[in-house]
C-alpha cells in the first residue's frame, strides 16, 4: 500500500489518496541536484517615492518585511529574509518630466548622469534607501540592472522606443559611453561600500518597447543578439580596466523559451552566446559567468507548458554547462487564473506563485529565483498578481499605506530558510504534470533540512516523511504555514515531529525546518 501511495505522489495525488491515508514522502540525501545561490526581488519604479518621501516608520517596516531574518518572542517571523535585491539604474526619464513620454510619473526614473557628462550621486534617493537597507540587513547578493541606457545615449533621447524595428535604442556610437556609465555606477557604490555582485545591462531584449510619444508605460529597449554581444564585450573590457569584480548577468530574456528556441534576432540565446563556434560567443569573456538569466512570464498557462518549458530549458542549459537563474516573474499573463474568469483570491495567487517557484527549482533546476516587483499599487485581497506588498499611495505618492499580501509569504516559504549554498535534494525528479501536491527539499553542509510542501487541493492532506541515508538527529523541528485565513502567514505551528503525520490544510503552503 505504501508503494502505491508513493507512486501517487510522484505522478499525481488523487482526492481518494487524501481521504484514505497519509502519503509517504521519501527524501534520499544521496540524490542531490543544484545549489541555490539566492532568492530575491526587485524594487523597481515605486522605490523612489517610498524611499524618498514616505514617513520613516513606514518605509522601515517595508524594508523589515522584505529583508529581516529575525523572529519575535512569539515565534513570528518579522520578514521573509530575501537573499538578493535588484536595484534599477535609472535612465533619466524623471528629469524630463512630461517630456519623457512616459504616462505614469511614478515609473519615470532619476539618472545619475548629467547632460554635461558629470554625475550627481544624490539622484535615485528612494532606490538608494532600499539598496542600503538590503545591505544593512545582510542581503547576500546585490544586482544592478538597467531597462534603458541613459537618455543622453539613446537614438531618440527617450528611455523607450518610438520606432518599431526590434533594434536597440542605444546609438551606434554610444556603446562605449554606456559601458563606461555602468562601470562608473558600480565603481561609485564600491566606494560607498556597497558591492554589486552582478550588473545586467539588457532587459527583455525580445520585446518591441515602442510606443507613441506620451503613451509609454515604462523605460525599455529591444536588443538583437549581436547588439547584446557588443555591449557585453564592451562592458567586460571596462570592468576589467577598472579592476572591478562585478560579473555581467545576461540576458534577462522576456520568456524562457527565447533562451533555447523561438525565432527573431534575440532567440536561441544559450546556443548563440555559449557555443564556441558562434560569431557572438561570450563564454570566453572574463566577467561573464557560465550563467543565463530569463523571465518566467507567459510560460505557465497550464501545467503541461509550465513543466515542459522548464524541462527543455534545463536540458539545454545542462548541455552547455550553464546555470539558469529565473530573474524576473510576476503573474503578468493570465495563467494564474487557471481558467477561472472570476477574481482570484490572495491565497489563489500565492499558491500559483509557489507552484511556479517550485517548477523553476525542481524542473528548471534554477539556482536563483527573483520576483519582479516587491511593491506596487493594488489590492491585498484579490488579483494580487504583480506584487508582494500592496500599496495605496497619495496622488503625489509622497505618502500612503501598505499591506502585506499572501504572495509575500508564498515567496517567504522559500526565501526565509532556503539560504545561499543549500542543495536541492532530487527526490522530485520523477514528477510529471498536473500535480496538486508539490514537495521539494533542501539541505546544507551542516545537515539542516528545509522542506516546502504546497497543497493546492480543496481538501487537506497528510504526509509522512522518511529520511533516507541521513543519520543525523535533529534537535529542533519547526513548521510554518500559510493559508487563506487572515493572519495565517508563515505562522509557526505546533509540531510533533516527522514520526507523526504532517497535516497540510486545504489550499496551503507549509515549510518544515529541521536543525
Amino acid at each position: 500500500m505504501k508503494k502505491i501511495l508513493f507512486v501517487l505522489l510522484l505522478s499525481g495525488v488523487s482526492s481518494f489518496a487524501f481521504a484514505q491515508s497519509p502519503i509517504p514522502v521519501q527524501i534520499d540525501f544521496t540524490k542531490t541536484a543544484q545549489t541555490i545561490e539566492n532568492i530575491g526581488a526587485s524594487g523597481c519604479w515605486f522605490s523612489e517615492g517610498i524611499g524618498k518621501y514616505w514617513p520613516e516608520e513606514k518605509k522601515q517596516q517595508i524594508a523589515e518585511l522584505l529583508f529581516s531574518k529575525e523572529v519575535d518572542r512569539t515565534g513570528k517571523l518579522k520578514g521573509i529574509g530575501l537573499s538578493s535585491w535588484r536595484f534599477n539604474i535609472g535612465a533619466g526619464s524623471l528629469e524630463q518630466a512630461d517630456s519623457s513620454g512616459i504616462k505614469d510619473f511614478r515609473k519615470r526614473t532619476d539618472g545619475f548622469l548629467n547632460n554635461d557628462g558629470t554625475y550627481n550621486w544624490d539622484k535615485q534617493a528612494g532606490y538608494r534607501f532600499f539598496l542600503q537597507k538590503a545591505k544593512d540587513y545582510g542581503v547576500e547578493t546585490l544586482i544592478a540592472f538597467s531597462n534603458s541606457p541613459p537618455v543622453q545615449f539613446t537614438k531618440n533621447r527617450l528611455s523607450f522606443k518610438t520606432e518599431k524595428d526590434y533594434q536597440s535604442n542605444l546609438r551606434d556610437d554610444a556603446y562605449g559611453d554606456y559601458a563606461r556609465f555602468l562601470t562608473e555606477v558600480i565603481r561609485h557604490f564600491e566606494k560607498e561600500k556597497i558591492h554589486f555582485d552582478y550588473i545586467s545591462p539588457v532587459n527583455e531584449p525580445q520585446w518591441d518597447w515602442s510606443h507613441k510619444f506620451k503613451e509609454a508605460d515604462q523605460e525599455g529597449s529591444p536588443w538583437t543578439n549581436e547588439q547584446i554581444f557588443n555591449i557585453t564585450k564592451q562592458l567586460n573590457s571596462e570592468l576589467v580596466e577598472a579592476k572591478l569584480n562585478t560579473r555581467i548577468l545576461v540576458t534577462e530574456a522576456g520568456m524562457l523559451n527565447y533562451l533555447y528556441g523561438s525565432k527573431g534576432k534575440a532567440a536561441q540565446q544559450i546556443q548563440s552566446f555559449f557555443n564556441p563556434t558562434s560569431a557572438v560567443y561570450m563564454g570566453n569573456l572574463s566577467q561573464v559567468p557560465k550563467l543565463i538569466g530569463g523571465h518566467s512570464y507567459f510560460t505557465e498557462d497550464g501545467d503541461s507548458t509550465l513543466y515542459a518549458t522548464r524541462k527543455h530549458l534545463a536540458d539545454t542549459a545542462s548541455a552547455y554547462k550553464l546555470k539558469y537563474w529565473q530573474t524576473e516573474y510576476s503573474m503578468l499573463g493570465d495563467g494564474f487564473r487557471e481558467g477561472i474568469k472570476a477574481d482570484r483570491s490572495a491565497i489563489d495567487c500565492a499558491l500559483f506563485l509557489a507552484k511556479v517557484i517550485h517548477a523553476d527549482f525542481t524542473t528548471g533546476n534554477a539556482t536563483a529565483w527573483q520576483f519582479w516587483n516587491a511593491y506596487e499599487p493594488g489590492s491585498a485581497e484579490k488579483n494580487t498578481r504583480y506584487y508582494l506588498i500592496a500599496l495605496k499611495g497619495d496622488p503625489d505618492f509622497k505618502d500612503g499605506s501598505f499591506t502585506q499580501t499572501k504572495n509575500l509569504w508564498a515567496l517567504g516559504h522559500f526565501s526565509r530558510f532556503i539560504r545561499p549554498g543549500m542543495v536541492r535534494l532530487d527526490f522530485n525528479a520523477g514528477q510529471t504534470e498536473n500535480k496538486k501536491l508539490l514537495v521539494s527539499a533542501y539541505t546544507d553542509q551542516k545537515g539542516k533540512v528545509v522542506i516546502v510542501a504546497i497543497n493546492q487541493h480543496e481538501q487537506g492532506a497528510e504526509i509522512n516523511l522518511k529520511l533516507l541515508n541521513n543519520k543525523r538527529k535533529y534537535k529542533t523541528i519547526k513548521s510554518y504555514r500559510t493559508t487563506g485565513a487572515e493572519g495565517d502567514d508563515m505562522k509557526l505551528q505546533a509540531f510533533k515531529g516527522i514520526d507523526h503525520g504532517i497535516a497540510l490544510p486545504a489550499r496551503s503552503i507549509t515549510t518544515i525546518l529541521m536543525e
